[in-house]
Order: structure tokens, then C-alpha cells, then sequence
């Protein structure tokens, strides 16, 4: 079981160098390429709209398949665009192929969360897919600031070509590593589709969406904050990027340990409004360096801490569509992330300082906290009502 979870961690590293170190590469990317730097940052969002997109869409279109082989397929696509944006002669086709990139994305993760809580010793299903998004910190921690370096100091297509590397690496342990489980999902697409008509599903849609774009208020403008309010130098920003990404690493496994002490429900209200307190936190302490530089280590902490509750939550919910469930909270978590970022710089560009952000970054987070209490009373209400919706029906066979 540990070698099929880590063929799946081998999956979460791959992507999580493509999806994050272009943020880093934007300048070497525009200035090979001929264009300006917001131009660059379409790339960007490109890469998020093919998330959003091929989650639910790949995992419908594959949901008969054994997970093994939708997984396989799945890393193919990946390494296969993953090596169209390395060759990429001009703008246009690296901002089609980036797209093309991003459509396994969410797929990849929405069923290998599925497949991890099936390997999973039971009551340690949690635990099991927080080391497929183990992957995911790693490449946060070593792959993107690995990357970025290459990037700036020899070529920036070198740097997809160690996630083409990665992406190989993927498929072999998968083929060699993960078992033949057998299909599970057996429902029809429109029976599946049947979750998003119940309320709970939105209100998970809405804890993501939201919640976590609280992560992105504060991460997408980290750069100006520490070196024009904490005060440090461009040059150490890789380094406070590793010490954000150690805390995501840790913080990962702590999240997964929760959801199985508690729940995933309960998990996720306790790290969101640990978030929103630690943003306002930042927001007052981001003038002194280390006490910064901590805060910097304990949001990196809490946003992936949240990772393994939402996917279970999600799951354990969504039963008979589990993988395209899961795919979707992939979708969603990219929606905050594009959401994150726009609010968080509108008060910035309003002239109300780098450390604004994070008063947007606490609101999104308390509101996701709300969606999730909305979700634990609601699973509440509708547990207390099953009683007496069976007692109608015995009554009305005449038993």
C-alpha cells in the first residue's frame, strides 16, 4: 500500500512543480518570449481555466474505466502537454499548451483521492491522501524553488522538462506500484450529476471556493510583502518560499491526522479560522521580520492542512460519485485561487499598502468557515429528520 500511495504522491509533486513555478519564471518567460509581464501571467490562468475545465469533464468521460487506467491515462496527458509547453516556439502555443497542461490536473487528484481512501487502513483514510498531496508540499518545498533557480540561470524550458521527468517517473511506479482495484462508480453520468442538485455539495463548493481563497489574498503578494514591509531582500525570497513550503509539508500530514481524530467537517472550521486569525495576525506582525518569517511557516501550515479534510469531506459526502466529486473540489480550490488573488489585490491597488491583502484573505477564510458550519448543520438537521422519514413509509405499507 505505501508504494501505491507514493506513485501517487510521485503524481501530486509533478504537478505541483508545473502549476507553481511559473509564478516564478514569469520574467525569464516574457523576456524570451517578447512580451510584457502581465501578458506572461495569462500563462497563469490559462494553466487554472484547464483545472477547472478537465476535472469533472475527464473524470466523466473516464468514470468506467478501472482507476488504475483512468490514472495512467491521466499522466500520459500530463507529461505529453507537459512536453508541448518545454518545445513551445511562441506565446500562443504556450498559452494553448498550459492549458492543455492544467486538464489532468484536478482529474488526477480528484481520483487518486478516491483510490487512496480505498487503500486506506480504515479510519486512516484521511491520513492516506494527505501523502498523495505530500507530493503536492514537496514540490512547494524543493521542485518550485529548485525549478525557478534553473530557470533563472540556464533555460526556463529546462524547468518542464524536469516535470516531464517527474511525469515518467509517475507513470512507471503506477504501472509497477498501483493495483488493479476494481470499478467502483457504476452509476450513469446523469446519476452522478445527481449530487450537485443537493445543497450540501454547493455548500462544500462554497467553503472551497471561498474558504481557501484566503490563502491566495496573502500568497499571490507574499514577494512585496516580506521584502517592502518585512524588509528582506529579493534574494531571500526563495528561501522564505521554502520555509512557506516546510510548513505546507507539515502541515499536510497534521490536517489528515485531524480529519480521522475528528472529522473532516469539524477539521475544516477549526484550520479556517485558524487561517483568518493568522492573517490578521500577519497583518499587524508583517512589519517585524521574524515574528513574519514565523507567520510565514504557520499560514503555509494551515492552507495544507485543509487539504485532506476537504477532499474526504467531498467523498464521503458524494457517495456513487465520488472521483467526479472530488475533481470538482480540485475546480474549486483553482476558483479561489483566481479569486484570491483578483480581491486580494484590489486594496493594493486602492494604495492601502502589501499588507492589505490579508484582511481580505481573513474574510474569504471566516466565510468559508461559515459555509462549513452551514454544511455540519445541515447534515445535522437532515440526520434528524431520516427517523421519521422511515417511519412514514412503514406506516404507509401498512406494516
Amino acid at each position: 500500500m505505501k508504494k501505491s500511495l507514493l506513485s501517487l504522491a510521485f503524481g501530486g509533486l509533478g504537478i505541483g512543480i508545473t502549476e507553481f513555478v511559473m509564478m516564478g519564471l514569469l520574467e525569464d518567460i516574457a523576456r524570451d518570449l517578447r512580451i510584457d509581464i502581465p501578458t506572461a501571467g495569462h500563462l497563469i490562468a490559462a494553466y487554472a481555466l484547464g483545472v477547472v475545465i478537465g476535472a469533472p469533464l475527464l473524470v466523466v468521460m473516464a468514470g468506467k474505466y478501472p482507476p488504475k487506467r483512468i490514472l495512467i491515462g491521466l499522466m500520459v496527458l500530463f507529461t505529453v502537454f507537459n512536453a508541448f509547453s518545454a518545445f513551445a516556439p511562441s506565446y500562443y502555443t504556450l498559452l494553448i499548451s498550459r492549458l492543455l497542461a492544467g486538464l489532468p490536473h484536478g482529474a488526477f487528484f480528484g481520483v487518486g483521492s478516491v483510490v487512496a481512501s480505498r487503500l486506506a487502513q480504515p479510519g486512516k483514510e484521511a491520513q492516506a491522501v494527505s501523502i498523495m498531496f505530500a507530493g503536492l508540499t514537496i514540490a512547494n518545498l524543493i521542485g518550485v524553488p529548485l525549478g525557478t533557480y534553473i530557470g533563472h540561470h540556464f533555460i526556463w524550458r529546462y524547468s518542464f522538462a524536469i516535470v516531464v521527468l517527474v511525469g515518467l517517473i509517475t507513470l512507471l511506479s503506477l504501472k509497477l506500484w498501483m493495483p488493479n482495484l476494481p470499478v467502483k462508480q457504476t452509476g450513469s453520468v446523469k446519476s452522478q450529476l445527481r449530487f450537485f442538485r443537493r445543497s450540501e455539495a454547493w455548500l462544500i463548493i462554497g467553503m472551497i471556493a471561498i474558504g481557501t481563497g484566503g490563502l491566495f489574498s496573502w500568497y499571490s503578494y507574499i514577494s512585496p510583502l516580506m521584502t517592502k514591509v518585512s524588509g528582506f531582500s529579493e534574494a531571500s525570497m526563495t528561501y522564505i518560499l521554502m520555509l512557506a513550503g516546510l510548513g505546507m509539508f507539515i502541515g499536510n500530514f497534521f490536517g489528515g491526522r485531524l480529519a480521522d481524530l475528528v472529522s473532516p467537517a469539524k477539521a475544516s472550521v477549526v484550520l479556517l479560522f485558524a487561517m483568518a486569525v493568522a492573517l490578521v495576525s500577519q497583518r499587524y506582525l508583517a512589519v517585524y521580520p521574524v515574528p513574519s518569517l514565523v507567520m510565514t511557516f504557520i499560514l503555509g501550515g494551515i492552507a495544507f492542512a485543509l487539504s485532506a479534510p476537504i477532499q474526504m469531506l467531498m467523498i464521503n459526502t458524494a457517495k456513487g460519485s465520488e472521483m467526479l466529486a472530488a475533481s470538482v473540489s480540485q475546480a474549486s480550490f483553482n476558483i479561489g485561487n483566481a479569486l484570491g488573488a483578483f480581491l486580494g489585490g484590489l486594496p493594493i491597488a486602492m494604495g492601502y499598502g502589501y499588507a492589505s491583502p490579508e484582511w481580505v484573505g481573513a474574510v474569504m477564510a471566516t466565510c468559508g468557515a461559515l459555509f462549513a458550519l452551514c454544511f455540519i448543520y445541515h447534515r445535522s438537521q437532515r440526520n434528524s429528520e431520516e427517523p421519521i422519514v422511515v417511519g412514514q413509509a412503514i406506516e404507509e405499507v401498512g406494516c
